[in-house]
């Protein structure tokens, strides 16, 4: 059941998956960018690599040749040279959205905190790399911009009492500037991306089955824009830098240098203060006082074959495989850490030993969630179908995370949420069918809005057959519905279990088919 939405934070999250299921209507959840926001910045430093890269080898990095060389790309037949400067520029502003995007989705999920703080503690700093790089990108054209930027950014770290010269004494003269200074320019673009890359790997190594690239209509999309974008807006130059003169009427890009008209309007202490405040408090989410952690998954060493599907499964490699304490040769065991584990009970769903049908009055698993076991999930079940009033009732399979099973209405209903819908095993939607039921709705969160990220993403492949373990062929698919629904999304829940209801009451049974009740053990 879905808490009622309380505080700061609760009424943000409800309002940001109102904003994505409004996105979802219109664009589908494959092209919602709010679904994909990781991926998208993947993608955008990818671009920026690229043209970065090309850009680089064309770049004249002295101080007197910069200048011509970066407007002699308006001049590339084609406008390819003002099509590669726009693409790095407007991906460096699709990174720097998509990152802020993020870092907002993931507070808001609370996913600053617990075991996920890793994630938070690795991809904060990133932050500053990108707004570190871009200024120093502004730099290389040296222009009456970069002049601007420069020595706003000398004079800024001017204000801290640790350097022994002053800076902004390197912009005094045009003679100060010589191309051992331009060096260090180059170095602050080319060097920290180099740092940011190495951080982005650190960001998602506890990740398994990472998005590299966000789907294939979105991403064709995303840098078609950027192209058009790229020669309907060119990115123009402005008059080469002197600094003998004040730049005037200058054109800012207002997501990557607000830094300095912000600290023109205050100042320096107010902008230091504003920065390194957002930075600590950023970085101090993830230890304020939090909620009790979910237990975590428990391996059974009898139980358990070695199979890996829980290891594959697991979207936080918390998983690993050793050898088995009973030294059969070839045998292995699969070990939880704790330290990794976020309790969501995907590997209790890809346990081939969690199937229902297994005989014994206790149901042991090879892993499983102490919070929800299999075994209480099979009894729950079990005696929901026995004393329910309907002759053949509902199953519905939720997740804690979506939409709200308790909601529906109905008397022909057996509603059952669990941690995430992948900790269902696929063999009790077929157990439910021959146990009584007349059809089961398996409702994971959102299309590509897995509180877990690959929950409904695994349950979907294995109902369909296409992950082990999977649901047998035989098993009537049309009594058979998966509804991707999240938060607020009750109201599709319950059309498609109206819609599975009456198509089962169209449906003739045979006696022999598998509705028949099972043998009890």
């Amino acid at each position: 059941m879905q808490p009622a939405p309380r505080g700061l934070r609760q009424y943000g999250l409800s309002l940001w998956q109102a904003v994505e299921r409004g996105l979802d209507a219109r664009v589908g959840a494959a092209g919602n960018p709010l679904r994909h926001l990781g991926s998208i910045g993947l993608l955008a430093f990818g671009l920026l690599a690229a043209s970065g890269s090309i850009l680089f080898a064309l770049f004249d990095t002295s101080v007197e040749g910069a200048y011509r060389s970066i407007e002699g790309l308006a001049h590339v037949p084609l406008g390819l040279g003002r099509l590669l400067r726009g693409l790095h520029r407007y991906a460096a502003d699709l990174l720097m959205i998509v990152l802020l995007l993020h870092i907002l989705r993931e507070w808001l999920h609370g996913h600053a905190r617990g075991v996920r703080r890793f994630h938070w503690l690795t991809g904060v700093p990133l932050l500053a790399f990108v707004f570190v790089s871009a200024i120093g990108g502004f730099w290389l054209i040296w222009d009456q911009l970069a002049q601007y930027s420069a020595l706003s950014t000398a004079e800024w770290l001017d204000a801290l009492p640790l350097l022994a010269a002053p800076l902004a004494r390197n912009f005094l003269s045009p003679a100060a500037v010589g191309d051992r200074l331009f060096s260090l320019f180059v170095f602050v673009h080319v060097g920290v991306p180099l740092l940011l890359l190495f951080g982005l790997w650190f960001h998602i190594q506890r990740l398994s089955h990472v998005a590299i690239l966000p789907p294939r209509p979105l991403a064709l999309g995303l840098v078609a824009t950027l192209a058009l974008l790229a020669l309907a807006q060119p990115v123009t130059s402005h008059a080469p830098a002197a600094l003998d003169r004040v730049p005037q009427a200058l054109q800012l890009d207002w997501l990557l240098l607000w830094l300095h008209p912000l600290t023109d309007l205050t100042s320096k202490t107010f902008t230091w203060a504003l920065v390194l405040g957002a930075l600590l408090l950023l970085l101090a989410l993830p230890f304020l006082p939090q909620p009790a952690r979910p237990a975590t998954a428990v391996v059974d060493p009898d139980n358990c074959n070695g199979c890996k599907r829980c290891f594959v499964d697991c979207p936080y490699a918390a998983v690993t495989m050793i050898a088995h304490p009973n030294q059969r040769p070839g045998r292995q065991l699969a070990v939880v850490d704790p330290d990794l584990c976020v309790g969501c009970g995907i590997c209790a769903g890809a346990c081939p030993s969690s199937t229902p049908f297994r005989r014994g009055e206790q149901l042991r698993t090879g892993i499983d969630m102490p919070q929800l076991p299999v075994h209480a999930l099979r009894e729950r079940l079990r005696d929901a179908l026995e004393t329910h009033p309907a002759a053949r009732p509902l199953v519905v399979f939720g997740c804690d995370h979506g939409a709200d099973v308790d909601s529906l209405q109905g008397e022909d209903l057996c509603r059952f949420s669990l941690l995430c819908a992948g900790q269902l095993p696929p063999s009790f939607v077929e157990y439910a069918l021959r146990d009584g039921a007349a059809g089961v709705i398996v409702a994971p969160c959102a299309r590509d809005g897995c509180e877990f990220r690959l929950g409904g993403r695994w349950t979907a492949e294995r109902l369909a057959g296409a992950r082990e373990p999977h649901l047998r062929a035989h098993v009537p698919a049309e009594r058979v519905e998966v509804v991707f629904a999240g938060p607020g999304e009750e109201a599709l829940l319950a059309s498609t279990v109206k819609t599975l209801g009456e198509r089962v009451k169209s449906m003739t049974i045979e006696p022999d088919e598998t509705v028949q009740r099972i043998h009890r053990v």
